[in-house]
């Protein structure tokens, strides 16, 4: 079961809620609504990894006890597929050893039921503002797979061989290695590397990436960024 509220604005921050209790999510779904975030609830995670897909989720707060697979597992078959989307359990399980199980498995926060609904905001802000600031926090080479962007001489380089790349194509491989396993939206794209995105056309970003994924594969053997078809593009 999906429940989607979307209050229309696109840089509102969008949260998914796995909880199998009805009342709780229903609880939720208002309380963050309320709070200006775009909200997505599900009762079980059956379409979780297609709604990770299709949107851009920025916090996942996630029961422990649900029905088909326990929380915390399902947490840690998203972090080995590289999805690092921030997690805040709420569960019952409450000992300090089913907490230190938690965030093994790979939760950012940890809040036992019953919680305090203002304490809920207040986690959730400091979760998505941690999580913004290591987004933005700008390094001077990033590496993933076999290859290391250098990012203050806008070069690339892949199995030793050196690429140059513009301003523009730095900034967006920049962005994708840093959200590598997320899909990214066209728009969010066009917000992020275009000052003034506004007044250019979403097909930019196609030409735009057709021509990153040609200079960092020009023998197209590999796939390092996916094209996720009608929505956006995710590096793997």
């Amino acid at each position: 079961m999906q429940r989607k509220i979307n209050n229309g604005a696109s840089m509102k921050k969008h949260i998914l809620i796995v909880d199998d209790d009805s009342d709780i999510l229903e609880l939720l779904e208002y309380t963050l609504q309320s709070a200006g975030y775009d909200v997505m609830g599900f009762l079980n995670t059956k379409h979780v990894r297609e709604a990770l897909v299709q949107e851009s989720i920025d916090l996942i707060l996630m029961d422990r006890s649900l029905p088909e697979i326990e929380g915390s597992l399902y947490v840690e078959m998203l972090r080995n597929k590289n999805i690092n989307i921030p997690v805040i359990f709420l569960s019952a399980k409450n000992s300090q050893e089913d907490i230190k199980h938690g965030f093994l498995k790979g939760g950012d926060d940890y809040m036992t039921k019953p919680f305090d609904i203002e304490e809920l905001l207040l986690r959730v802000k400091a979760v998505l503002k941690r999580s913004d600031m290591q987004t933005k926090n700008i390094v001077e080479q990033l590496r993933y797979k076999d290859m290391q962007l250098d990012l203050s001489l806008q070069r690339l380089t892949v199995q030793d061989q050196n690429i140059n790349l513009t301003k523009q194509e730095t900034a967006l491989l920049q962005l994708l290695i840093q959200h590598r396993g997320r899909v990214l939206d066209r728009d969010y794209l066009l917000k992020h590397i275009w000052k003034d995105s506004e007044n250019i056309h979403r097909k930019t970003v196609n030409v735009a990436v057709k021509r990153l994924k040609e200079k960092i594969d020009p023998a197209n053997t590999k796939e390092y960024i996916k094209t996720i078809r009608g929505i956006g593009y995710m590096m793997l």
